[in-house]
């Protein structure tokens, strides 16, 4: 049970919010205008896109179309499975983007003037990257089959067939139109978590010390701990109703999907919530004014923000930036809201990116707290 002591001490700080009337502004309008400018924002195309490769016919022929999709620059080939399942594990989880499938008969197919299909599996939760690997896997598909028409015009004169010999069939998953709000809206959810805890956290205790009212806190009964819960929950329950406000309004404007259990979604989303108020706090720490906290927090957003996936993909970031990109809590909470909302996945696929974010969180957290108290003393 929440003591009388800190339960005078959120009301105070409800009270503050309420009074204010800049800070009701931030927290009410500024996630749906966010939703409404980023929902519809386009990205860029990308390369290097890793794939995943269930090859049953492993014989000449798709030894060569594997060289093919080797040779552009659109994809790399970071697996090689043995089934379809362990395709769609790598899938789920993030690890490939696409999936290429070839068939057992796909080089007794192609003998004489025959035709073979491949299966092309994609992504669809990220529309940039999936419409990009769409339009590549098509067009090296396409002039794949065109060398092997010229080899066998070469072989045997003008009375082969001209049909095409190979066919790509596609197949997007988890997004099949391509959405590109089912990629920007969960990226709107981290963002707000991470802007509006961090911003109000550092701007509401840097406020209380600019006022004088900080010392007569500390000169109170209280203990450091309870000040610092009772300044953080105001601010963990208004991120909380901003996310299921989010995806109210996403569902009913962009018919955003959510596939995941809402429980682990909310549960996942306090963890990060845990970094967003641990920068705040600690940014309060090291400022004397509100303006010298916002500025402080805004030093760690902006990296995190484009560093994270949120804009851009992080395949489309030369390789340092995306070494530097680990060390960005937000990488990981978009990885798996995004899994969450419009794959569907459930904890297993995400346990990698919820163990960092945990590590991210508790830490920084942790940190921050045991400062502000050296703060107090």
């Amino acid at each position: 049970m929440i003591n009388s002591r800190l339960k005078s001490l959120i009301r105070k700080e409800f009270l503050q919010i309420i009074r204010d009337p800049r800070t009701v502004a931030l927290v009410l309008i500024m996630p749906i205008m966010q939703l409404l400018l980023l929902g519809y924002a386009a990205t860029n195309d990308v390369r290097n896109v890793p794939m995943a490769i269930f090859d049953q016919d492993r014989g000449s022929a798709a030894r060569r179309l594997l060289d093919a999709y080797r040779a552009a620059d659109y994809f790399r080939i970071a697996f090689d499975v043995d089934s379809e399942a362990e395709m769609r594990d790598l899938i789920d989880s993030g690890q490939a983007r696409v999936g290429l499938i070839i068939p057992p008969d796909y080089s007794d197919e192609l003998q004489g003037n025959g035709s073979a299909a491949v299966a092309f599996v994609l992504d669809g939760s990220d529309p940039t990257i999936a419409s990009t690997a769409l339009s590549a896997a098509q067009l090296i598909a396409q002039q794949h089959g065109t060398q092997v028409l010229n080899a066998r015009l070469d072989r045997r004169g003008q009375s082969v067939t001209l049909q095409q010999p190979i066919e790509v069939r596609t197949q997007v998953w988890y997004n099949p139109d391509l959405v590109s709000a089912y990629f920007m809206v969960p990226g709107v959810i981290g963002m707000i978590l991470y802007t509006i805890t961090s911003i109000l956290t550092a701007t509401a205790v840097v406020r209380e010390r600019e006022r004088g009212t900080i010392e007569q806190l500390i000169v109170t009964p209280i203990h450091s701990w309870e000040l610092i819960v009772g300044k953080l929950i105001p601010y963990i329950i208004l991120a909380f109703s901003n996310i299921i406000e989010v995806l109210l309004i996403s569902h009913l404007l962009f018919g955003m999907p959510i596939r995941g259990d809402l429980t682990l979604i909310l549960l996942l989303s306090g963890l990060f919530l845990a970094t967003g108020l641990g920068i705040g706090l600690m940014a309060s720490t090291v400022a004397n004014t509100q303006q010298e906290a916002m500025l402080t927090v805004f030093m760690t957003m902006l990296p995190s923000i484009f560093l994270s996936g949120f804009f851009f993909p992080l395949e489309a970031m030369p390789k340092v930036l995306q070494w530097v990109s680990y060390l960005m809590p937000l990488r990981y909470y978009l990885t798996i809201i995004r899994a969450l909302l419009v794959k569907g996945v459930g904890f297993g696929a995400i346990q990698t990116d919820v163990i960092a974010l945990a590590l991210f969180g508790i830490g920084i957290m942790a940190l921050a707290a045991l400062r502000f108290r050296k703060r107090l003393d």
